[in-house]
């Protein structure tokens, strides 16, 4: 083992690629420690910085056949621990950003701003669904949910038969169903 301390990182590289341990360990002895005070400049957490470079050293031991490695071992272990962070700090983000959020509707109980948008648009879509549909069908669409009037109501007051309400407000919601289907899973998925 000894005898790989002297090797160059292009040596080990390809004795790595070859599936030798000791120039793996002779890598991770040789670097170790610098990336960790790199990483902890930036990150300040001894834990993650430990895991990100347990998460390196594991990835370049696995694909050690088929890492590509053009540039030099140094540069592509920094720019490996640096995306790492980077990758961190975009988590870290995402979990705070979520934390907010759910912390400003837990005080509030209202819906975030973005919730409020959402709720609008798909207001305005189901309204303007509702003027696209057939005239008497809307009409008696617009009786049953907006005036909430029954069956019986609607019949008496259009002078048509009951069973011939519930027909047309069961079509307009199929219609309405089929039109809003793709528009409801766009904007809250």
């Amino acid at each position: 083992m000894s005898g790989y301390n002297s090797y160059s990182d292009d040596e080990l590289v390809i004795l790595l690629r070859q599936g030798d341990l000791n120039a793996f360990t002779a890598i991770h002895k040789r670097y170790y420690g610098v990336l960790y005070n790199h990483a902890y400049k930036r990150l300040a957490d001894r834990e993650e910085v430990k895991d990100i470079l347990q998460e390196l050293f594991t990835c370049i031991w696995n694909n050690k056949e088929v890492i590509n490695l053009n540039v030099n071992l140094q540069a592509y272990l920094y720019t490996a621990v640096r995306n790492k962070i980077l990758n961190v700090y975009k988590h870290q983000k995402i979990k705070s950003d979520y934390a907010a959020s759910l912390e400003s509707f837990l005080v509030n109980n209202e819906p975030t701003p973005d919730e409020s948008l959402r709720v609008k648009e798909l207001i305005a879509l189901v309204d303007a669904e509702v003027k696209s549909l057939p005239e008497k069908m809307r009409l008696i669409f617009e009786m049953s949910r907006n005036a909430h009037l029954s069956h019986n109501e609607i019949a008496e007051q259009l002078n048509i038969s009951p069973l011939t309400v519930k027909k047309q407000v069961n079509n307009s919601l199929k219609v309405l169903r089929l039109k809003l289907g793709t528009h409801f899973f766009m904007m809250f998925f």
